[in-house]
């Protein structure tokens, strides 16, 4: 194990989470927040001394494989977590520190659950900061680092695989460093493309700045206790494409840049999420029309929750808690499915049950004709057996976790719905469930424990289970 390239790493991230606190610091000094800038200024002043502290010296060995990718991903995730909380606990506005970490994971792992149960009493650069967690989150702070540093000797691909979603991670460029800054280019126009329509729909400029920030990272923390109720409908409608959007796959859009159109939709799995979404759309709007002044309306907000929840990225404009039984059941299904791997939507991914599902009809086949060789393909290529035992195995493992924190925070004596939809919604980096969990209620009734369960699959999920595992594990630590 190299410690020291873990530390060198941690120290560079610790030194990009304080320069991202200059925003909200100087959102503090527009909106004449005294107190807020002083304690954003130590929270930087912390985060950066103790990352120069860690990054002072490059070590001289700076090999990183695959189990120093998973640790340095994980452990940055955390510290990150635990260092993004000291706003909210240094100014007194989340005073216990477990339900902090609680609101900051979930602002960087784009799920947006929250124990805070009046989001307007807090000062506009907090909400500020809260938000944009979910935009530093949404394609990873290592991506950020390996489109500007040198982190390691060679041009490896393991940090980018640790912090990416999906079954399989390639490079788009043939070095790791110009994959990194291909993704956040296109990250950074959707967002600033987001912000200049809502700012056309008369959307004040911090309103633009914080949804967009949800948006983008698929995250979903709203800056009014409304959530998104009150926007106008065109505004609704541009976030509600821009969910879609940022819950495609990257290199789809990397494709169409370098007109490889035919490349681009060949890829099945971007086709198959719309025609998941065109599914659900229909099939609610039919079931909720009747609760709706008109069809128009049905179909707009249909449209807006099936975007949320299948990008998991949470926001609501209306309590589909409310909707028929039918509905929910769905919103469930869309909650475990998630967008494509390689965006920044979470839940198991498109891709995953695309091939968990080729997987079935293949051994389907293999039990009608034993001596059959049957293999399955995707994009017009072989899957290779590696890729559908990390499938088989990923899917074995969420559902266990999952199981397994259910029954943890059950000892919280809530009924099934609500705590299954809890741990659906952290798992898939989602935010609201069903019941006391729902759209219209937050996360603050679990006990120190069920948080610290949700806290953990918050992480589990966005970093896809396994670099949170390798910490457990005696045999990652070994030398």
């Amino acid at each position: 194990m190299n410690y020291k390239i873990i530390g060198y790493t941690l120290g560079w991230v610790l030194k990009i989470e304080a320069l991202c606190m200059l925003l909200p610091l100087i959102c503090a000094v527009c909106y004449d927040e005294e107190q807020c800038f002083y304690v954003i200024l130590t929270c930087i002043g912390i985060a950066f001394a103790v990352g120069a502290l860690l990054s002072y010296k490059a070590p001289k060995n700076k090999a990183m494989y695959a189990k120093e990718g998973f640790v340095t991903v994980a452990l940055s995730w955390i510290v990150m977590s635990i260092f993004g909380a000291f706003p909210f606990v240094f100014s007194g506005y989340i005073k216990d520190f477990a339900d902090a970490v609680f609101e900051t994971v979930s602002g960087f792992t784009t799920t947006g659950a929250s124990i805070l149960t009046d989001v307007e009493a807090l000062p506009k650069s907090l909400i500020f900061w809260r938000s944009f967690t979910h935009w530093i989150g949404g394609m990873g702070v290592l991506v950020f680092l390996m489109a500007i540093v040198q982190l390691s000797g060679s041009d490896n691909i393991f940090l980018m695989k640790a912090e990416s979603p999906g079954p399989n991670v390639s490079k788009l460029a043939p070095k790791v460093k110009s994959t990194a800054k291909i993704l956040y280019l296109i990250y950074i126009f959707f967002t600033v493309s987001e912000i200049v329509f809502l700012l056309a729909g008369k959307m004040d400029l911090f309103s633009a700045l914080t949804l967009s920030f949800g948006t983008a990272g698929t995250g979903g923390f709203a800056i009014l206790n409304s959530g998104l109720a009150n926007y106008t409908s065109y505004q609704q409608i541009v976030i509600t494409v821009f969910m879609i959007i940022f819950g495609v796959d990257f290199s789809f859009y990397y494709l169409i840049m370098m007109r490889k159109f035919k490349d681009a939709f060949k890829l099945e799995e971007p086709r198959a999420y719309l025609a998941i979404i065109i599914v659900s759309v229909t099939l609610i709007t039919v079931n909720v029309a009747p609760m709706f002044q008109s069809f128009g309306e049905a179909i707009k907000h249909s449209a807006f929750q099936v975007g949320s929840i299948i990008t998991t990225t949470g926001y609501s404009t209306v309590d589909f808690d409310k909707w028929p039984a039918f509905s929910k059941t769905l919103i469930v299904i869309l909650m475990l499915c998630g967008a494509c791997a390689g965006s920044t939507g979470g839940g198991m991914k498109v891709s995953r049950i695309m091939l968990l599902l080729k997987s079935i009809v293949k051994e389907i086949k293999i039990a009608a004709h034993p001596r059959s060789a049957v293999k399955v393909k995707m994009n017009g290529r072989f899957v290779e057996h590696e890729t559908m035992r990390a499938v088989n195995v990923y899917f074995a493992s969420y559902m266990v976790i999952a199981f397994l924190s259910v029954l943890i925070i059950s000892i919280d004596n809530f009924d099934f719905t609500t705590n299954f939809t809890a741990v659906v919604s952290a798992i898939s980096n989602i935010g609201p469930g069903l019941a006391k969990v729902g759209p219209a209620c937050n996360f603050s009734i679990y006990s120190p424990l069920s948080t610290t369960v949700l806290i953990f699959d918050m992480l589990i999920g966005r970093l896809e289970i396994f670099p949170i595992l390798v910490l457990f594990s005696t045999s990652t630590w070994k030398k």
